[in-house]
């Protein structure tokens, strides 16, 4: 679930503005934006309208947390992280909605699925040693399989098979990221 400091942050960097350029529009403090976003504050009523006109969204787009919808999260635990975020950027052809230097990554697909990556190396207070070395295995389906492995190929950010074929409606390819994660890609195969 995005938080309201979320959202700000999402829409913002959408807008191509640094937290100086949105506060300057908004006739606050830089140090304003960076509370806001990371929830220590809320902005008043005056500047959640301002935003509404500024990102051109509705104020229930920033303001709505859908509290009884459920949300769709992977956490990918990862050992190199500048790389991890570099593969991934390339790979769904979106920069990270967030990143937390060092710490985590965040890629909103939309209002409610979210790939998080995860540094190894800084999650004090979490327990994933009982992953073994492929923490997770992703898993993404598109239309035609063909041009896929093809763009993915042509990235040239990762070790990838051949595509396979299981049964008469089932081809994938396997993508494997920095740490050997593995991203099987599965769809149509013309």
């Amino acid at each position: 679930m995005l938080s309201i400091g979320m959202k700000i942050q999402e829409y913002r960097q959408k807008n191509g503005l640094s937290q100086e350029m949105l506060a300057d529009k908004l006739g606050v403090s830089r140090q304003s934006v960076s509370k806001w976003e990371i929830g220590q504050t809320l902005p008043e009523v005056d500047k959640i309208l301002s935003m509404s006109k500024l990102f051109s969204v509705s104020t229930d787009d920033l303001l709505a947390n859908n509290k009884n919808q459920l949300h769709f999260g992977m956490y990918l635990i990862v050992k190199n992280f500048s790389k991890s975020i570099d593969f991934y950027e390339k790979l769904l052809s979106m920069s990270a909605s967030i990143i937390n230097p060092n710490i985590f990554a965040e890629f909103h697909i939309d209002n409610s699925k979210c790939l998080s990556i995860m540094n190894e190396l800084n999650l004090k207070g979490h327990d994933y040693s009982g992953s073994g070395d492929h923490k997770f295995v992703l898993n993404f389906w598109i239309e035609n399989l063909n041009k896929e492995y093809d763009r993915v190929k042509n990235l040239k950010i990762g070790k990838i098979t051949e595509i396979k074929r299981i049964h008469i409606n089932y081809h994938f390819f396997n993508l494997y990221d920095p740490d050997n994660n593995v991203i099987e890609i599965t769809g149509g195969f013309l």
